[in-house]
């Protein structure tokens, strides 16, 4: 980055699923704009998940509007180096103005002028707006019950990439969300003991009556929710794409060879401990799981559509052993169990941006996006705006939204620095983009092109 270019009128920060929305909305809005990555474009997808992933959601459904995943049946779930290089081939579409390899260490607002100062490992920017596109998955979370023990291997599911990659022996995985069923699942496929750490979950067919369960959340309007129901702040959702799409089914994990128990509580000389609530959670699941479905036989019903019906997709399995005799606890030990993995979550970490834009609990505060610190945008949120706004698709509809919102501001700002020069007896037309059309030219000094 070249020290004579330090401003611009937009700067995004995440050039993930998040950032490259972004700058197609602004680009065709005509703002000038920076997006900056510290990696590679969606570097997550490529290195921040497992060797198997794939996309939880049917490739029809899991990408923006203008552009189909290459190579990949839209019914199919695309294996995660295929969604990397879907953003990649989007990002040059539009020719996005992305650095790479570049990090944001701290953003301030001005005093006394308009904008913010970020600085970078490249250099110091000048910016009038600042949109947050890091996305959710921040800063791996594991929890402080997990036992200080080193003859233990303890990773988190964002550094799991394969069975191999642990010590021979039994793993415990904590976290029954689409992460822990995938990985408890693949660990068990290779030979391993495994036992599987079960909280609140929500488990939707993966397909009901032909429909993938992403359409009829589609139909059902539950994607655009604007509000998550009271009491479901911590219940994950447990889907997979893998091996062409299945319903996770944790009777089916059970008898598969896995051991179920409940949600962690406690480790003590070796000792894992259980809450017994494994029977509830699974249950819970269940009501979830046959909600859905009544939804979607009502929704068929109310429009005549000429769907299969699909009685057996409502037989739920006896509970086997290991859920109506649940372990309370485990001698890791003893079980022969060497390793843990925690697919226990993110946490957000903004500490690079010291503005007033968050709620007393650290938290963004927001409104669809549009930060209470005025020039400051979230992007890429669970809920930012809706349900689906952590999604692929979801994330291109609020980048809509926020590009909207800065062009509106860009506006206001122009009526005030055309006045301005007519106050002052400028002879200057006033072309709608004002001084921020002036910085144009600086951003190819970026290299950005």
């Amino acid at each position: 980055m070249t020290v004579e270019t330090t401003s611009i009128d937009t700067l995004v920060v995440g050039a993930g699923q998040a950032g490259v929305a972004m700058s197609e909305h602004l680009s065709r809005l005509g703002v000038p704009h920076l997006v900056l990555e510290r990696a590679r474009i969606a570097e997550r997808w490529r290195t921040g998940r497992w060797d198997s992933l794939v996309a939880n959601g049917p490739a029809w459904h899991d990408r923006f509007p203008n552009l189909e995943f290459a190579d990949v049946d839209p019914d199919a779930f695309a294996p995660k180096e295929q969604v990397a290089d879907y953003f990649v081939a989007y990002a040059k579409k539009f020719d996005a103005p992305i650095r790479t390899g570049v990090e944001v260490k701290n953003v301030v607002r001005n005093a006394g002028r308009q904008g913010f100062t970020i600085e970078t490992s490249e250099g110091t920017i000048e910016a009038r707006r600042v949109v947050v596109a890091t996305g959710p998955f921040q800063r791996p979370v594991i929890p402080p019950i997990a036992p200080q023990d080193s003859s233990l291997t303890q990773i988190h599911s964002a550094d799991y990439r394969n069975p191999g990659q642990l010590p021979e022996g039994g793993v415990l995985v904590v976290g029954g969300g689409s992460s822990g069923v995938q990985i408890a699942d693949e660990l068990q496929r290779a030979g391993r003991r495994v036992y599987l750490s079960v909280g609140a979950h929500d488990r939707p067919p993966r397909a009901y009556r032909g429909r993938d369960f992403c359409w009829w959340l589609g139909v059902l309007g539950e994607w655009d929710a604007e509000v998550m129901k009271p009491g479901r702040e911590h219940v994950t959702i447990a889907v997979s794409g893998a091996r062409g799409g299945h319903t996770v089914d944790f009777r089916r994990l059970a008898n598969q060879g896995i051991t179920l128990v409940g949600l962690t509580k406690s480790f003590d000389n070796g000792v894992a401990t259980f809450e017994t609530d494994l029977a509830e959670n699974i249950a819970r699941g269940d009501e979830n799981y046959l909600s859905l479905l009544d939804a979607a036989d009502a929704y068929a019903a109310r429009n005549g559509l000429d769907l299969p019906e699909e009685p057996e997709a409502r037989v739920i399995p006896a509970d086997p052993e290991c859920v109506t005799h649940p372990l309370h606890d485990l001698d890791l030990a003893k079980a022969g169990v060497t390793s843990i993995v925690w697919a226990t979550g993110y946490a957000l970490d903004f500490s690079w941006l010291n503005v007033d834009a968050f709620d007393e609990k650290g938290k963004p505060k927001h409104q669809r996006g549009v930060a209470k610190e005025p020039g400051i945008y979230f992007l890429g949120l669970p809920w930012l705006s809706r349900r689906g706004s952590a999604f692929i698709w979801g994330v291109w509809h609020d980048a809509k939204h926020i590009a909207d919102h800065i062009v509106t501001q860009r506006k206001y700002l122009a009526y005030y620095d055309d006045s301005q020069r007519h106050a002052q007896g400028g002879s200057e037309q006033s072309t709608g983009n004002t001084s921020a059309d002036s910085r144009v030219h600086k951003v190819s000094e970026l290299g950005v092109n």
